[in-house]
């Protein structure tokens, strides 16, 4: 063998040997003994300032749930961080992202605030979403008050997607739900993660997006689902999976806190936490609270091992709770990917003559170009049958610029979608996680709410039938049977022959997409 080959070999037996080490490094340790732990129970919860002041209300309204919308980005912020400050027992926060960012800091912050104050805190991440925070979770897990878990991790802690293609099956299931619950006395549920972008803070798109404040008696449905969480066979330790704790990570994140509250770009954020009064409107029992029935539906985390059992997921939950629409459907959905199933099923739906309207991003305002092809194919099939389009614009507001108006309950204008809720019929109305998608009923875990309000339904079809149009491109087809793009932001109305915004070659690349039999991934 000539030298050449000799160390063409080498070469090849090199990267044979690294190609091993790195499939090595990707395979998860065993499962250590985690400590047992519950949520804060009743008796306790109902001792704490949350609890004493919440009693009266809960009394008054047994088996009812009491609720607060959270539509504006600040407050929504300003809600989990005053909550935070609050909370005197239990802190329960499970989230699918937490960005290392403004919020994220911020919010990161208040839970170390809370337990120095003697305040427990368990913090249940999804592994996919914590990019960048390895040193600042695998030193708040050091904490006698802290308690980290990660939601299906990733071995490999850099380059972290290699995870995905040394173990797709498991890695491509995710922890999709997302709570944050104070002394088992009031959650927030909805669709925001913890990042700029969902608070209102990003320099460029603005998520618009909806929670739901709750207390009463769905609360502890909420905590009782953290706690299967929480135990279940994908909740890892911190400590399991981190590098070795930092103690001078702590010390980092109080600094960036601090520096953060005086610095211009997080004014807003201080005055929002400063200013939002519901707290003490909370505790004084001022706080406007709309009452009625609540049903929260979630999936089994077995789920993101694909033992969960069919017929118990949330999509089935959610049919059983929302029952069969007779008069109408609202839809709004930052990823909607209907599938051939589906299209079929709304179309059935418009042949009983039952109103179906369907929000969700449009080309030039969404961030997952892939989903909006799993969509797009079906549009015409969908419009033929008389459904009702609408898809969001992107707006995004500039930095420094003033906020204008309170937003409409499903977001702030100027903003890209991604708030999840769907009303029936004028009655019921889902608040969650939950996206219309395949990813979501099959292969992501999800929470949410059924709502039995008319008065909430009523709110989302009164925003369909006013801020929608505005805020949207209405969809509709030509006399050649061909997709226009109305915009009424324009007078007189302008109607687009090809996706607003985009170019030639990105209109092939969603055409060339649309192709893939990939609509199980989206």
């Amino acid at each position: 063998m000539n030298s050449s080959a000799g160390g063409i070999v080498r070469v090849l037996a090199l990267l044979l040997f690294l190609g091993i080490a790195l499939l090595a490094s990707c395979a998860l340790p065993s499962m250590p003994q985690r400590p047992d732990s519950r949520a804060l129970d009743a008796d306790a919860a109902a001792q704490t300032a949350l609890g004493r002041a919440l009693a009266p209300r809960l009394q008054r309204h047994p088996d009812r749930s009491g609720l607060h919308l959270l539509g504006d980005p600040l407050e929504a912020f300003a809600a989990r961080m005053l909550l935070a400050h609050a909370a005197q027992r239990s802190l329960d926060v499970q989230y699918y992202i937490w960005r290392g960012d403004q919020t994220g800091t911020l919010l990161l912050h208040a839970l170390l605030n809370a337990a120095d104050r003697g305040v427990r805190v368990r913090l249940l991440l999804d592994d996919g979403g914590t990019s960048g925070l390895d040193r600042e979770l695998a030193t708040l897990a050091q904490h006698p008050h802290i308690e980290v878990r990660l939601f299906n991790p990733f071995a490999l802690r850099w380059p972290k997607p290699l995870g995905y293609l040394t173990d797709f099956a498991r890695t491509n299931r995710r922890m999709h739900s997302k709570s944050f619950t104070a002394d088992n006395r009031v959650s927030i549920v909805g669709g925001r993660n913890v990042g700029d972008e969902y608070f209102g803070a990003s320099d460029g798109v603005v998520f618009a997006d909806l929670d739901v404040l709750a207390v009463g008696s769905v609360v502890e449905e909420v905590s009782t689902e953290f706690d299967r969480y929480w135990a279940s066979l994908s909740a890892w330790p911190a400590q399991a999976i981190l590098p070795a704790p930092d103690p001078a990570a702590l010390q980092e994140l109080s600094a960036r806190a601090s520096a953060l509250t005086h610095s211009d770009s997080a004014q807003a954020y201080v005055r929002a936490v400063r200013d939002t009064a519901f707290i003490q409107d909370l505790l004084a029992q001022r706080l406007s609270l709309h009452w009625s029935r609540v049903e929260m539906v979630s999936d089994d985390p077995a789920k993101a091992l694909g033992q969960a059992e069919p017929k118990g997921l949330l999509i089935d939950q959610l049919h059983r709770a929302v029952g069969t629409p007779q008069r109408s459907i609202m839809l709004v959905s930052p990823y909607f990917v209907p599938t051939s199933a589906g299209t079929d099923a709304l179309l059935r739906l418009r042949e009983r003559d039952i109103t179906v309207r369907v929000m969700t991003n449009a080309y030039e305002a969404t961030d997952v170009p892939l989903v909006h092809a799993g969509y797009a194919k079906h549009r015409k099939a969908l419009l033929r049958g008389g459904v009702d389009l609408y898809e969001m614009r992107r707006s995004a507001l500039s930095p420094g610029a003033e906020r204008g108006p309170r937003p409409n309950r499903l977001g702030s204008s100027g903003s890209s979608l991604h708030a999840k809720t769907y009303a029936v019929d004028g009655e019921r109305v889902f608040v969650g996680s939950y996206n219309f998608d395949p990813r979501s009923a099959l292969l992501n875990t999800e929470l949410g709410f059924v709502i039995h309000s008319p008065e909430f339904a009523q709110l989302v079809e009164r925003v369909f039938d006013t801020e929608v149009p505005r805020r949207s491109y209405t969809l509709r087809l030509s006399g050649r049977d061909e997709i226009e793009w109305l915009d009424t932001a324009h007078e007189p109305p302008l109607a687009h022959r090809v996706e607003p915004n985009s170019t030639w070659w990105s209109r092939a690349m969603l055409r060339l997409l649309a192709w893939l039999p990939i609509d199980w991934l989206l």
